[in-house]
């Protein structure tokens, strides 16, 4: 997901790091040899509560969304999670991604977005660049994070954009952590990039009443996932 941070002023919301580079100590993965395709288990990962702003109108325009793209009689935002997304924000930090998550609407400025709904995108968890992983909202709700599979999917943003700010390492270890103790949760199949999604389309869980709405998207980009992939292998879960 490639969301621009908000101008707006917005109350505290985390004690996450806010800096837009990772510590000296964290480094990046385009510096990291690849590991090895051995599955590492992780231990089961530390999760910061940081709840976005919601309110009536939020899930108003949620479910308003829902209906139009995903389910024409949905009455609810509940969903049975059954693939995680993984996605970089192109931002720098966590912490920004969360305030712009806060805006209930998305901009007009964002016109392909707008068209399609005006609800503001969010994900259900952000990963800052030290490995920190905040909860936005419960897994279980509906998010606008990718097309075709919100109905299903949960979003894990992680904070970096693949270039200015290359993700890392301890972010690979927070998303295959994190990914486990979904899978042990939820009864997930699939692990996707979100650069992935629009092969997805002849998937039977891929839906999209708007046939025209596609995307071409980046992120987190091969390499992320590979290393992610690797480090859950004995998950046994699905990619394309």
């Amino acid at each position: 997901m490639r969301g621009a941070p908000s101008s707006a002023p917005h109350a505290p919301v985390v004690a996450a790091p806010a800096g837009a580079t990772a510590p000296a100590d964290t480094p990046a993965i385009a510096d990291a040899p690849m590991i090895s395709d051995a599955p590492v288990i992780v231990d089961a990962p530390v999760i910061v509560d940081a709840p976005m702003q919601w309110s009536a109108e939020r899930e108003r325009l949620t479910l308003a969304y829902r209906t139009r793209h995903s389910d024409l009689a949905a009455m609810d935002l509940a969903i049975e999670p059954r693939v995680i997304v993984l996605h970089y924000t192109a931002g720098g930090s966590a912490a920004s991604t969360r305030r712009y998550f806060d805006n209930i609407r998305v901009e007009p400025e964002r016109k392909q977005l707008a068209r399609a709904g005006a609800v503001n995108v969010s994900a259900h968890f952000v990963v800052e660049r030290d490995g920190t992983i905040y909860q936005l909202q419960p897994p279980t709700r509906f998010a606008r994070h990718c097309i075709g599979l919100n109905h299903l999917a949960i979003g894990i943003e992680n904070a970096g954009d693949g270039a200015k700010f290359p993700l890392t390492e301890a972010q690979v270890a927070a998303d295959a952590a994190l990914v486990r103790d979904l899978a042990r949760r939820f009864p997930v199949t699939h692990l996707l990039g979100h650069h992935e999604v629009m092969a997805f389309r002849d998937h039977p869980y891929y839906v999209e009443r708007e046939a025209a709405y596609k995307n071409d998207k980046p992120d987190p980009g091969p390499r992320f996932m590979a290393l992610v992939r690797a480090r859950v292998a004995d998950l046994g879960l699905h990619g394309l």
